[in-house]
Formats: C-alpha cells, sequence, structure tokens
C-alpha cells in the first residue's frame, strides 16, 4: 500500500483521492507499482491545474465572453467532480467558483457598458435631430445641405437604439431634412421663374434694338439704344446657358446700327484716332497697376483711369478689342485681388475651417485613447484596426489644419 497527502493506493491496486467529503475512488492500477500509480492521477490533477489557471488568464485578459467562459468552466468542473485525478480537487471547485463570480461580474460591467453606450448614441441622435430642426429654416442653402449630408453620415455611424426611441427620433430628423429640401426646393423655383421672366425681358429689349438697329436717325436712336442698356443692366441675369446668347444678339443688334452710322461719319475717323491714342495712354497708366501690391489704392486709382476712360469716346472698331483687352486684364486682375482678399478674410469660411479641424482633432485625440486602450487590453486585431483609422483622420486633421493657415489662423 502506498500514501500521499491528496491519495492512497491499497493492496488490490485501487486508487483513491481524499476530499472534505471524505475518499472517492478514482480508478484502480495493476501494471506497475502504487508509486507509478499515484504519479498518474497526479499528473491528471496537474493537467487541470493547468487548464484552470489557463481559462482564469483568458477570463482576466481577453474579452472572452461570458457565455464561452461559463462553457469553458462547466467541463472543467464536470472533470474535477468526477475527481478521476490526485490532489486538491477542494481548491480546484473554489477556484471554478471564484471564475463563475468573476464571469458574472463582468457580465454585469458589460451589460453596464452597453446601457451607457445606448445611452451616449440616443444622446448623440438627439443632439443631430435638434442641429438638423435648426437648420430646416436656414437659407445657406449650400452649407446647410451640405451640414445635413453630414448629419446623415453621422447617423449612420451610430448605433441603433429600441425600436421605439430609434424610430421617434429618425422621423424627427427626417422631417426636418424634408423641411430644408422643400423650402430649397421652393426658394430655387422661385429663382428659375424670375430668371424666366428676365429672359422674356431681355427678348423684348432684344426685339426692339433689333428694330432699331436699321434706323439713320443717328442721334435718337443712339440715345435709346444707351436706354436700352441701362434697362438690359437693370433687368438682372436670366439663366446661365442662355444669358451669353440673349446678350451676343442683343450687342449684334447695337453693333449692326452703329457699324452703319461709323460708316457715315467717317469723318469722326480721326477724331477716334485721337481717342485711341488717349485710351493707350490710360491702359498704359493702369497696366502699371500691376501687379496689385496695394488693393485699396489700386481701385481708387481704376476707378479715376475708368472716369477717364468713359470720358474719352469711342476708338476705331479695328483696335476696340485690343484697347479694351488691355483695360479689361486690369479690371480682371483687380477684381481677382479684391475676390482672393475677400476669401482670406471671410469669417464664415475661416469658421467653417476651424470648426472642422475642431472636430477632427477631437475624433484624432479619441482613437488614440481607444487604440491605447487596446493595446492595454492585449486586443491586437482592434488596436492595428483603430491605429488605421487614426491614420486616416489623422492626414485629414493635417489637411484641415493647413487650410485653416491659409486664414492666418
Amino acid at each position: 500500500m502506498s500514501s500521499e497527502p491528496w491519495g492512497r493506493v491499497d493492496e488490490s491496486g485501487t486508487v483513491y483521492v481524499r476530499t472534505p467529503d471524505g475518499e472517492k475512488v478514482v480508478g484502480s492500477w495493476q501494471a506497475g507499482s502504487p508509486e507509478e500509480a499515484l504519479a498518474y492521477f497526479e499528473r491528471k490533477y496537474e493537467r487541470l491545474v493547468v487548464e484552470i489557471g489557463l481559462l482564469e488568464r483568458r477570463v482576466k485578459t481577453t474579452d472572452l465572453s461570458a457565455k464561452d467562459a461559463t462553457s469553458a468552466i462547466e467541463s472543467l468542473r464536470a472533470q474535477v467532480d468526477e475527481g478521476n485525478a490526485v490532489g486538491d480537487l477542494a481548491a480546484l471547485a473554489g477556484r471554478l467558483d471564484a471564475l463563475v463570480a468573476s464571469v458574472d461580474s463582468r457580465r454585469e460591467e458589460r451589460k453596464a457598458a452597453r446601457a451607457r453606450q445606448s445611452e451616449e448614441a440616443r444622446e448623440a441622435k438627439e443632439a443631430l435631430v435638434a442641429e438638423a430642426e435648426e437648420l430646416a429654416g436656414s437659407d445657406q442653402w449650400r452649407s446647410a445641405g451640405e451640414r445635413l449630408r453630414a448629419l446623415v453620415d453621422t447617423w449612420k455611424g451610430l448605433p441603433r437604439l429600441d425600436r421605439k426611441t430609434d424610430d421617434e427620433l429618425w422621423h424627427r430628423f427626417s422631417h426636418a431634412r424634408s423641411a430644408f429640401s422643400k423650402r430649397r426646393k421652393s426658394h430655387f423655383a422661385a429663382l428659375d421663374a424670375q430668371r424666366e421672366e428676365t429672359r422674356r425681358r431681355k427678348e423684348k429689349l432684344i426685339g426692339e434694338a433689333e428694330a432699331l438697329s436699321g434706323s439713320t436717325d443717328w442721334g435718337p436712336t443712339a440715345s435709346r439704344y444707351r436706354e436700352l442698356m441701362r434697362e438690359w443692366k437693370a433687368a438682372g441675369r436670366a439663366h446661365r446657358d442662355a444669358e451669353e446668347d440673349l446678350w451676343a444678339r442683343f450687342r449684334a443688334a447695337q453693333d449692326v446700327f452703329f457699324q452703319a452710322r461709323s460708316s457715315v461719319f467717317e469723318e469722326r475717323d480721326a477724331e477716334q484716332r485721337e481717342n485711341l491714342t488717349r485710351k493707350e495712354e490710360l491702359a498704359a497708366e493702369a497696366e502699371k497697376l500691376l501687379p496689385i501690391t496695394d488693393l485699396k489704392a489700386a481701385k481708387a486709382a481704376l476707378r479715376s483711369i475708368g472716369e477717364r476712360w468713359e470720358a474719352v469716346g469711342h476708338v476705331p472698331r479695328d483696335a476696340r478689342a485690343g484697347i479694351e483687352g488691355r483695360m479689361g486684364a486690369v479690371e480682371r486682375a483687380v477684381r481677382e485681388a479684391e475676390e482672393a482678399e475677400w476669401r482670406r478674410t471671410n469669417p464664415e469660411a475661416r469658421a467653417r475651417a476651424a470648426g472642422l479641424t475642431g472636430q477632427l482633432q477631437d475624433a484624432v485625440d479619441r482613437l488614440r485613447e481607444q487604440v491605447a486602450k487596446a493595446r492595454a487590453a492585449g486586443n491586437t486585431a482592434k488596436a492595428e484596426k483603430l491605429e488605421q483609422e487614426l491614420a486616416g483622420r489623422q492626414a485629414l486633421l493635417d489637411q484641415a489644419l493647413k487650410g485653416l493657415q491659409e486664414f492666418g489662423g
């Protein structure tokens, strides 16, 4: 007979394990010495110790689900309860009991975390609804429309709530978007109607201009053409695709008249050549303003030159395009400088750039925290996935910061 603290082998080869409830038979051994029998069943006990230790580490350091953990605990408990091993089986049962408590605790923690996530998602969706409802009354058609599309993308990225709450919030969100779309559609429909009315007005002006183009009553007809030009400018703009054609027809009718008048008044050629010389001098004076270094001074100087230009009168027709082209180039340069200055100092554009930069910075900071938590939890796959997303957001942030610098911010 052989005996150890946790078991023994009797003369018949029966192997027993000692438990708080007394001895239990774990098997029999006939092929060797009692010491070998005890060693065999002690090794089975050690395997149970190793398996329980591995499960303890998985529960502690990985995201093993409560269902899988419970299943593994039940499997190990069945092996311990069968008692086909020699060792402190009660201690193993105690460790399994502790694992059950740990899994239950983690289950409650995850349940609470899901509840928190649901509450955060509800608050986020309520904030999206509130912003969408505010935007529904905006007249900033482009920026508000872009922002509403961004809100939809944000909504899609949030988890679903319970069906009733999610449906109610989505109904409000969708209603706000629909209200904005209807207002925008109505606005542009009115704008289209206005432009169509402008087109009809300009067609009438073209009709009169074409009717006058054969007149030889030079003074009154020229005066009426000037009035038609003022009416044309006051009429506003038609649709873009029609405006150029309308203008070409209107100018063509005027050109017919003025060309005929020019042929009659050939004696005025000398005066027009003199006008050309004066306009060439003015064009040269204007060209000295380039490149634009002082916008305010350049605009003032160009106004003075323009007033003198208008006072000069007509130039020979074959020189008109060239001299007007020179002056037009300077005028375009001033307009472009003015537009560039407006874009640079536009507070609304700067505020949007700053807002976008802030949002991207928050997203980058949040992703960095999530990566750190994933690394700390040993979840390498999740950390690598988050790092890929972080790299993309960081690139967007760098681009937004570069854009913000262009506003001097």
